[in-house]
This record gives structure tokens, C-alpha cells and sequence, in this order.
């Protein structure tokens, strides 16, 4: 006769019969639901009870949370397939995030988004596109500039608009 018909199918750990019950299988070895969560489960960081093998476990440098307790720390809106930043030990949407932290644009007043670029110069932010030359209204991007009264001028600006020039040549002096 076939001896595994006769084979008991049990818990790797508390070695209880899983015949007709669910279980779960970890490197080849099978587990009731109740010793898996036991001994594997991560705990959730927001309602601190484990998560369990029926959830999404949602993992985020080393922490873990159950799909709906994975939300912003300020409005509760989830976080679920949306960006988000972490600050201290907090998750928050990008929308929180900016309102609280992001610096504004010196230029435009609003929110320099988190992962846009911005100039940053003597503790101002200009979003990278309001970043601009007051004479040419061109963006100065990574050139170089000379402030001036509040504004920002691109070099050949400036030299036109205050520099002194040569009378013969027309070269700034």
C-alpha cells in the first residue's frame, strides 16, 4: 500500500493536525495560520498588533503596517500606492509634508514641492523656474549672478545695466 495516505500532514511548529485547515507554507515546511502569525508576523506600527497572513503587510524601512492603518500622520488619508515623506518618525502625504516643512518660493510664494529642484541662496528658495534674471526674465539655472537691490541678475545683465564700459571699445571697464 501507499504509505502516504497514511502520512500525518501537521504543523511544523505545534506539530497539530492541518488536515481540511488552512495553513502556510515556509521554506517547505507547513504552519497553522495561528503558530505562522505567532512566529512570524511583523507588528504594525500604527495600531501595534500584528499583521496578519490574510493582510498586505506594508513595509517601509524596516517598519510595517497593515494596508488601512498605512496613512498620513496629519489628515488620515491613506497612503496606499501614493508618495509620501517621513519626517522624525512620521509618514506624511506630500501635501502635509509641504505644508509643513517645504520651504516657499521667495519669488511666486508658493510651495516648493518635496523632489523638485530649487535654488537655494542666502536662506531663500526659488522654485528652478522662478529663479530668473530681473532684466532678461531668463531663467539662471546653474549660472553665475550677481544680486543686486533684491534682484537677481544673469552676468551680461548686470554688466550692461550697471557696469561701467570703455568709451572706445564699448568692454566693461
Amino acid at each position: 500500500p501507499d504509505t502516504n495516505m497514511t502520512e500525518r500532514f501537521d504543523c511544523h511548529y505545534c506539530k497539530e493536525s492541518l488536515f481540511g485547515k488552512k495553513y502556510i507554507l515556509r521554506e517547505d515546511s507547513p504552519y497553522c495560520v495561528n503558530c505562522y502569525e505567532n512566529l512570524y508576523s511583523n507588528t504594525c506600527e500604527e495600531c501595534k498588533k500584528p499583521i496578519g497572513a490574510d493582510c498586505k503587510d506594508l513595509s517601509y524601512k524596516d517598519r510595517h503596517w497593515h494596508e488601512t492603518c498605512f496613512h498620513c500622520f496629519q489628515c488620515k488619508n491613506s497612503l496606499v500606492d501614493k508618495p509620501f515623506a517621513a519626517k522624525e518618525e512620521h509618514l506624511l502625504c506630500t501635501d502635509c509634508y509641504s505644508n509643513e516643512y517645504s520651504s516657499k518660493c521667495n519669488e511666486c510664494k508658493k510651495t516648493i514641492m518635496p523632489g523638485t529642484r530649487k535654488m537655494e541662496y542666502k536662506g531663500n528658495s526659488w522654485h528652478e523656474t522662478c529663479f530668473i534674471c530681473y532684466r532678461c526674465q531668463q531663467p539662471i539655472g546653474t549660472k553665475s549672478f550677481i544680486p543686486k537691490d533684491n534682484q537677481n541678475f544673469c552676468v551680461p545683465c548686470y554688466e550692461k545695466q550697471f557696469a561701467m564700459q570703455c568709451v572706445q571699445c564699448k568692454k566693461v571697464v
